[in-house]
């Protein structure tokens, strides 16, 4: 059995508790640690895209059997439209009844940042929305972070991938190789975890001081619930 102090949820409390503590104590060497809690933030959205196109692809050109190729392709796409719907309605229901945010203290936030919330907040309609899956770019997709185009062109890719069959095995192998990399990227980035929550939650502190908690706290709350419930009611549909 691990000792308890090399568990990664441990260590990621004991720093949450510390950060705590820091922003209490010198609210003003909190707030210094903002870049490195960014830093971790970056790292985190950094391999996100990356391990998502490389699984799929994989998923898809690593399947034996050609006539399936192109209806699991469909078949993955539709599936995550489903979930994601789910899931974003799951979350509006729970944040809606819930309401984490109110008696935070708005004040104190970046403007800059406000506003890239509420630009992304605007109307989309079912044809913007069908069409954005689709990116203009693929240098764009990945750099901007956008998911839902990256799965397109992942699934996209794959199944292209599978078709070309032994012409293709070269550059499969070599995303094998990729993916074995990245996920090692992802274990060394969850080593530095206890580290970014500390840097997050001695800014949060040193900014907004404790009572930054109790809406925090309701947040984190609605996070696991509505986990909870995408894992268990709709992943089990």
């Amino acid at each position: 059995m691990r000792r308890i102090h090399h568990n990664l949820t441990f260590q990621v409390l004991v720093a949450i508790s510390l950060g705590i503590a820091l922003g209490l104590v010198a609210p003003e060497a909190g707030k210094a640690m903002k870049p490195l809690g960014d830093i971790f933030i970056n790292l985190v959205k950094m391999i996100i895209t990356p391990v998502i196109f490389l699984t799929i692809v994989l998923g898809i050109a690593n399947m034996s059997d050609l006539k399936k190729v192109g209806r699991v392709g469909g078949k993955a796409l539709l599936y995550f439209e489903i979930v994601t719907t789910f899931a974003l309605a799951i979350g509006l229901i729970v944040v809606n009844v819930t309401k984490p945010g109110v008696g935070l203290d708005v004040s104190a936030l970046s403007k800059g940042d406000v506003s890239k919330f509420t630009e992304a907040s605007k109307a989309l309609t079912f044809v913007d929305f069908i069409t954005h899956i689709v990116p203009s770019s693929v240098v764009g997709a990945f750099a901007n972070g956008d998911v839902l185009q990256v799965v397109f062109f992942a699934v996209l890719f794959g199944i292209a991938l599978a078709f070309v069959g032994e012409t293709g095995r070269p550059l499969t192998e070599l995303l094998e190789r990729l993916s074995q990399v990245f996920f090692r990227i992802v274990a060394i980035v969850m080593k530095v975890a206890p580290t970014g929550a500390f840097c997050a939650m001695a800014f949060s502190i040193g900014t907004f001081g404790l009572k930054s908690l109790l809406p925090l706290g309701r947040l984190m709350l609605d996070v696991y619930v509505t986990m909870f419930l995408f894992i268990f009611v709709v992943l089990n549909l």
